[in-house]
């Protein structure tokens, strides 16, 4: 019996799409998961291709990010219009078109994620290879099965690329997961960096990051067993993501959304524990309506564009959407209730 599925045809039809001609480009939103399914996507093809690079379509800010981009050398670029129109081939990975505006501008020939499917519109045309498995805990995982059918070792940068990218969206395995997560990363672990590994761990988020603290505690407030935090304007939403896996560290909270301002978008972060409440469900209930919004059982994202709330407050709709389409009642404890619009200790 094979230790991953056998992908034997799901490679070779790959492979068929793939000639001399073709210069690809691989786009992420770049977090550990996607960065290492890129550079996983670019050993697989690069030697059947003209040429092969990878782009982002974020800022990075998070330092454990960025070490694993230095430490790992990581080649990577920031998108730009001009850089993308020099390629005749693209591909996604660990996302999906309609995640992004900038996502749906492009006719995707690979499109490879664990996140929940949402069909392409009719009017585009079919990638030459899709694969979506929102049953895995990481993109990575479905990466490791293609390299170990296609009987490729993965080199001591990748295989630690992946296993970070594992342990990373599966928040060491606390999140969903599936036996093809721990298969992968127990296989990865032969080949992978364990200092490099403790050297990216330890580079969690900058002193200066440290305010975002006191504001995320001011401004929380209790939901059914869960809480909302407002941040307003934070400098990358990677602050919202580092928040969110801290409330839910807290006793009493089993869910929380921790939104602020960023650039010209509203991002919220899920988080739950999966054990009373679906926050995948929650995102796409309470926001799907105003934009890109979904996820697994215990982890969603939603990225919102300002001029999507029509001048509104973007706390008060968000808080408005958890309480009354989602959840119906919510306190703020012992001294406010979140429905009372003059509530404004919460600011």
């Amino acid at each position: 019996m094979s230790y991953f599925r056998k992908l034997d045809d799901e490679m070779a039809q790959l492979f068929s799409k793939l000639d001399k001609s073709q210069s690809w480009l691989v786009m992420i939103n770049a977090d550990p998961d996607a960065l290492a399914s890129a550079i996983a996507l670019r050993r697989i093809i690069r030697r059947r291709v003209a040429h092969v690079d990878i782009v982002r379509i974020n800022d990075i800010f998070r330092p454990d990010n960025l070490a694993m981009i230095h430490y790992l050398r990581i080649k990577n670029r920031k998108y730009r219009d001009r850089l993308a129109e020099r390629y005749n081939k693209y591909a996604i990975v660990d996302s999906q078109p309609h995640h992004d505006p900038i996502f749906s501008r492009f006719d995707f020939s690979i499109i490879v994620d664990h996140h929940p499917e949402k069909p392409l519109p009719e009017d585009r045309p079919k990638p030459d290879f899709m694969e979506i498995r929102p049953e895995y805990g990481a993109c990575s995982t479905l990466f490791v099965e293609y390299l170990y059918s296609l009987k490729i070792k993965p080199s001591r940068q990748l295989a630690t690329a992946l296993f970070y990218g594992i342990k990373s969206d599966t928040m060491s395995f606390e999140r969903d997961f599936c036996d093809a997560d721990i298969k992968a990363f127990r296989y990865l672990s032969k080949f992978a960096d364990q200092n490099i590994i403790r050297k990216i761990v330890r580079n969690e988020f900058p002193l200066a990051w440290t305010k975002y603290y006191k504001q995320a505690f001011d401004s929380i407030t209790q939901i059914n067993g869960g809480a909302f935090i407002w941040m307003d304007k934070v400098e990358s939403p990677d602050v919202l993501v580092i928040l969110a896996d801290f409330f839910m560290r807290v006793q009493e909270i089993s869910w929380c959304v921790v939104s602020g301002r960023s650039g010209r978008k509203v991002v919220s972060i899920f988080r739950g524990d999966g054990i009373r409440r679906d926050v995948g469900k929650l995102a796409a209930n309470c926001l799907g309506h105003l934009g890109g919004a979904g996820g697994h059982r215990t982890a969603a994202r939603s990225e919102i564009e300002i001029k999507k709330f029509q001048g509104k407050t973007p706390r008060d709709i968000i808080m408005e959407r958890l309480c009354d389409r989602a959840l119906r009642s919510c306190s703020t404890g012992n001294t406010a209730n979140a429905n009372n619009p003059n509530n404004t200790n919460q600011e």
